[in-house]
């Protein structure tokens, strides 16, 4: 295997420059201001973890790890998620602080991918853990913080369709039973968006007409608060029901927040990440096609850290949001070059902090009088220029 060129990098992993870093700190900045808002408070946990503990905690298959040893010899990873990082604090640093908890974070994770998969390895995510709390109104309040958080980021248009996984589960055992290999092959194909291939499956299994056209049908399911009332009637079993029940109850406090027309059920939603065990959501913005940002109730997970707890929550693609608002133009400070002598360096330098106590951007040149230029230094981004020369600041030099 050749070595690397000096200016070469890892597949899935990027350079940001000075724009696109502007840009991504803005996202993440008015993101966790809004998630303040609403009372969740900020977290940091490390970038690296114990195999044992939050590796095998973590949804993400194995093969997607990016593991290394320490020099001991015990296997670290590089989270590949913040859910199960901060399950570890919840039930350790933060054992004695009551429920609810409200944290929010913004981190970086890693996912080792297929080399021609054109994916991230490294990403950004932003976004919020609500801990503690059963009910649909946690449900909903995530939901809502996703839709307030996204339009803070500057997403104006964008969809979040919410699904339960008990609904499937529940219609699966009771239209599938004792056939969980067929039950996974269907989901896969939900995961996947593949609906031809949903349909397919649904053939080979050379079910009972009305079982294989009620299966079928769940592909409709998608739209307000009907969609409810129609998967109530679908399934007699008692998972289902209960399932469908919740959702109705999150679309009621989704009401009372006033965000409706940003929602949509979608009852073959299941969840990518197998710690969900209730709501899941995706929300697609209209000019990209991958999801920008995801979540859903996960009421198992703390169980394996020792302090068991309902939980829900959802992540910010911030990534995916950079690469949708690229095309912005993003508002410029203004900077100012202050050039100077050896004579007017002590001049020039104290006004310079005095407008960085301001609040205003001031690169520092020495120069020769002659290199002065005003309108050089315009052209190369700068409002203003000032020079000092000599014991005195220059003041005929300045331009706006």
């Amino acid at each position: 295997m050749s070595k690397p060129k000096v200016f070469e990098k890892p597949i899935g992993v990027k350079d940001y420059l000075p724009l696109a870093v502007a840009k991504l700190r803005r996202i993440e900045r008015q993101a966790l201001d809004c998630m303040s808002q609403w009372g969740y408070e900020q977290i940091i946990t490390p970038t690296m973890e114990f195999y044992d503990t939050v590796g095998v905690a973590s949804a993400t298959s194995d093969q997607k790890l990016f593991k290394l040893l320490n020099n001991r010899g015990t296997t670290l990873v590089l989270r590949s998620d913040m859910t199960a990082p901060i399950a570890r604090v919840v039930s350790s640093l933060l054992k004695e602080t009551a429920f609810p908890l409200r944290l929010s974070y913004h981190a970086n994770v890693f996912r080792a991918i297929e080399e021609e998969a054109g994916r991230d390895a490294e990403f950004y995510q932003t976004g919020v853990e609500l801990v503690g709390d059963p009910s649909a109104e946690a449900d909903a309040e995530v939901v809502a913080l996703a839709i307030a958080s996204l339009k803070a980021a500057g997403v104006e248009r964008f969809k979040i369709a919410i699904g339960h996984v008990g609904f499937l589960n529940g219609l699966f055992e009771e239209t599938l039973p004792n056939r969980p290999e067929a039950q996974e092959a269907l989901k896969a194909c939900l995961l996947g968006r593949d609906y031809v291939g949903y349909r397919e499956k649904l053939r080979e299994l050379k079910l009972a007409e009305p079982v294989q056209r009620e299966l079928e049908g769940i592909l409709r399911l998608r739209g307000g608060q009907e969609i409810c009332d129609q998967a109530m009637e679908m399934s007699v079993d008692a998972t289902a029901k209960s399932s469908i029940k919740h959702l109705c109850e999150i679309w009621d406090v989704l009401k009372a927040y006033g965000v409706c027309d940003n929602v949509l059920i979608d009852l073959t939603m299941i969840g990518d990440f197998s710690y969900y065990t209730g709501m899941t959501f995706e929300g697609y913005a209209a000019d990209l096609g991958f999801p920008v940002v995801s979540g859903g109730r996960y009421d198992n997970l703390l169980t394996q850290f020792g302090r068991p707890a309902p939980a829900t929550g959802f992540a910010l693609k911030t990534t995916r949001i950079l690469e949708l608002l690229g095309s912005e133009e993003e508002p410029q400070p203004e900077r100012v070059l202050i050039g100077y002598d050896a004579l007017g360096r002590e001049a020039a330098l104290e006004q310079a902090q005095q407008l960085r106590a301001e609040g205003v951007i001031v690169v520092t040149v020495r120069m020769e009088a002659a290199e002065a230029n005003a309108n050089s230094a315009k052209q190369s981004g700068y409002a203003k220029f000032i020079p000092f020369f000599g014991a005195q600041e220059s003041k005929g030099e300045q331009t706006k």
